[in-house]
């Protein structure tokens, strides 16, 4: 079999990089992307990668494969102003990634065996695990990012914890904790302060992550699947009402469920 050709792939990240340099030059470039640095960058990063999520979940390969090449150049981004300041730059990057993959892969770069998927995922964990304490991070919820979406730095955090046994057995033993939760609330609207209704609340949204970890659900998959759901009844509703500016609950309410029957 022979060798794939890199030149296109190594030719087209070359021009990507030239235009990156173009565009950051302090007299020819664009006063946009001059004006920019990691912190004034680092919003439309994550914008760009919740949108290659969501080309994934629409199921559009053309729309994944422009979202990939928006969070590509995030990359250079970051990495051109990295050079200019004198601290890392792209092929140190490119460097950094590929020995942290062949590092984690002695089943596929070394000598070592791994019998299954299962068994590749406690490995890679271990090999986190010892990169972390190698950084000096301790403790069992070290280095979870804080600025993870809360529903999945969640699921992250419970995950972690129970490894130690900080973990309920079932799901039923989490929907029994849910509904105390529940009621933990409801006590709070009562009596409690905004505080207090605040923090039982937060409890209630973090024991409903755990539920969905217990049924292995993604939290954060599922939630925008759910907004997904909602915004296509709104737009039912909507569209089936013609003027929303006088209709009683009961009408809403009967579309509402109508809704729902047509598959939304």
């Amino acid at each position: 079999m022979s060798e794939p050709d890199d030149k296109p792939a190594t030719l087209a990240l070359q021009r990507l990089l030239e235009i990156m340099r173009r565009l950051r030059d302090p007299e020819s470039g664009c006063p946009w992307d001059i004006a920019q640095n990691f912190r004034s960058i680092a919003p439309f990063t994550l914008e760009e990668a919740y949108e290659v999520v969501e080309a994934i979940e629409r199921g559009r390969p053309a729309e994944l494969c422009d979202e990939l090449g928006d969070l590509l150049f995030q990359v250079v981004f970051h990495a051109r102003m990295a050079e200019e300041a004198g601290t890392f730059d792209f092929t140190q990057v490119a460097t950094a990634i590929s020995n942290k993959l062949e590092r984690r892969h002695p089943h596929v770069f070394g000598d070592v065996e791994i019998a299954d998927a299962e068994a590749q995922t406690l490995a890679w964990e271990a090999h986190k695990q010892a990169e972390r304490h190698r950084q000096g991070q301790q403790g069992v919820l070290a280095g979870i990012s804080l600025v993870l979406p809360a529903l999945t730095r969640a699921a992250k955090l419970q995950r972690r914890a129970a490894r130690i046994g900080l973990d309920w057995p079932t799901a039923e033993a989490v929907r029994d904790k849910l509904q105390e939760e529940l009621d933990e609330l409801d006590a709070a609207r009562a009596t409690g302060t905004r505080e207090e209704l605040a923090a039982e609340l937060g409890d209630l949204l973090f024991t409903c992550v755990n539920l969905a970890r217990h049924l292995e659900v993604d939290p954060e998959a599922a939630l925008r699947a759910a907004n997904a759901r909602f915004e296509a009844r709104v737009g039912y509703v909507e569209s089936a009402l013609g003027d929303t500016s006088s209709t009683d609950s009961a009408e809403l309410d009967r579309l509402w469920e109508a809704a729902k029957r047509s598959g939304l």
